[in-house]
């Protein structure tokens, strides 16, 4: 590892960090490709979950889930170690390695021939999309003037938005082409190709010394793995089973222990003191209920547009693109309307609209027009631009500029935590009310629990049967991620207002440094 002194000599100076406004528009434009291309990815799979439990793997329906979310969960416990080795060994070298592994990841889902290999392979694409991410944010922070972060902060903040939609439009359209197996095949030479261009654009940043903490990394993905398990396991083990139990007393002993390595740990990678700043806190906890009512949503509209509307599976990609219009429109207006009203008050807006509008979602069955669904995604949409750039801006606000990486980490781990953790509630939910709502006779042909397994039993003219009870469980699950996210906004908000820091009139919380 060079010095200090050699690092400085050799990193570009501020005023040389960009050839001009163009060349600066030409990096954010790959940077937020490479972002969308990520985040994408965790929303593009759920259209992928009708074909892959119809499919020659026959996963059952926990698999189904865990398909889905072996993915966001290594996504989201690596990237904060993703953002340090970036601080630490180069964030430009470290983006563009995670585009390799994240294409390599890509091509073992495309040919895998058994589920444990697609998890594998979902495992190591998630390796590689906590490389990407954080030093995405970083590449930019260092390549824009100080005039421009926050504009820059907020344009890369929308693009995690605007991620899952795009990754429901074009999975949408691959996945209408063929097999499942199309999907992966599909993100192999984007990233190959997206990592030529980062390699052309990117500038080379400053390296900091910090060390890297690699029983941290593992304590934390041990400790979500483990609290996943039990949930997503509850309704095929039984709530009470050992392998259940086991599961969430694991998850509370290892979370423990993760916080007491970082207390005494001399540089964590995510120091627990950070989260004794109620600015901070708030809206950590914030970004966590906003993307698990997003993905949940995610996760239930793919099947419900294609098993409860009889949409293909472009017209259901495409369904979704209400929820991205407040984000494409509006997302450069958040900061001012924030200005006018405060923090508070777009805060309590944003969860409003975005539990709001999941409840409303939670009240559509086979029957209801498309135009009533689209008006309640609309409306989660105006919550969710609302959320993004304010939760952000907070976030990055409380870490020095050396610790660019670490909180664009932070940023990343509490939106993919928040997304596995909507995606396997709402999955459990749906699959239990699903299982209840079956009729009796359909259930004992082998107590199925996806809607491909009981459309295999059931009878052909007894196939309506199964579609209303799906429709039934995704009610349900909506419902009860609808609450979850008032309830929690709420939590946000009421901290904030008692907290009593920040500045109310712009938007920007006070922190203790």
């Amino acid at each position: 590892m060079p010095s200090n002194e050699t690092i400085r000599r050799h990193a570009p100076a501020s005023g040389d960090r960009s050839s001009g406004p163009a060349a600066r528009r030409g990096l954010t434009a790959v940077m937020c490709a490479c972002v969308v291309l990520v985040v994408g990815m965790v929303a593009a799979i759920n259209l992928a979950v009708p074909p892959l439990a119809a499919s020659g793997l026959h996963p059952s329906a926990s698999a189904l889930i865990w398909i889905v979310d072996t993915y966001v969960v290594v996504f989201a416990c690596l990237v904060i170690p993703g953002g340090a080795a970036g601080d630490r060994f180069g964030r430009k070298g470290v983006l563009l390695a995670g585009l390799a592994l994240f294409a390599a990841g890509a091509l073992v889902s495309a040919v895998a021939p058994d589920v444990p290999l697609l998890l594998a392979g979902r495992a190591v694409t998630g390796v590689g999309a906590a490389a990407v991410l954080p030093n995405t944010l970083a590449v930019l922070l260092h390549a824009v003037p100080a005039e421009r972060k926050g504009a820059t902060i907020a344009t890369w903040a929308s693009m995690t938005g605007i991620g899952g939609v795009v990754g429901n439009v074009g999975g949408g359209a691959v996945l209408s082409g063929g097999s499942w197996r199309w999907l992966f095949a599909a993100a192999v030479p984007i990233a190959l190709l997206l990592a030529a261009l980062a390699a052309r654009a990117a500038p080379v940043s400053p390296r900091h010394d910090r060390r890297l903490d690699p029983l941290g990394a593992a304590l934390l993905v041990a400790a979500s793995v483990a609290l996943l398990l039990g949930i997503v396991q509850g309704p095929e083990e039984g709530w009470g089973s050992p392998l259940v139990v086991a599961g969430f007393a694991c998850s509370a002993g290892l979370f423990t222990v993760w916080t007491l390595v970082g207390l005494r740990a001399e540089h964590p990678l995510l120091d627990p003191r950070l989260l004794r700043v109620p600015a901070l806190r708030s809206a950590c906890l914030g970004m966590v209920a906003v993307f698990f009512g997003m993905f949940a949503l995610f996760y239930v509209n793919a099947s419900f547009l294609q098993y409860g509307k009889g949409f293909g599976v472009l017209r259901t990609g495409l369904g979704i693109i209400p929820l991205t219009v407040p984000m494409v429109l509006a997302a450069r207006r958040v900061g001012h309307l924030a200005r006018r009203i405060g923090l508070d008050a777009t805060l309590a807006l944003a969860f409003a609209c975005v539990g709001g509008g999941l409840l409303g979602l939670s009240t559509s069955d086979a029957r209801t027009p498309y135009a009533a669904y689209a008006g309640w995604l609309l409306v989660t949409g105006v919550g969710v631009t609302l959320a993004l750039p304010t939760l952000s801006g907070a976030i990055a606000g409380a870490l020095p500029p050396a610790q660019a990486g670490v909180g664009a980490g932070l940023q990343a781990t509490t939106r993919e935590f928040g997304s596995a953790l909507g995606v396997a509630v709402i999955g459990t939910v749906l699959t239990a009310r699903f299982s209840a709502a079956l009729p009796a006779d359909i259930r004992a042909g082998g107590h199925p629990h996806t809607v491909a397994q009981a459309l295999a039993t059931a009878p052909p003219d007894r196939a309506h049967d199964v579609v209303t009870a799906f429709v039934s469980g995704a009610d349900a699950g909506l419902r009860v991620i609808g609450v979850s996210v008032l309830v929690l906004g709420g939590l946000v908000v009421l901290q904030s207002l008692l907290s009593g820091r920040g500045d109310r009139r712009t938007g920007r919380p006070a922190v203790r440094r």
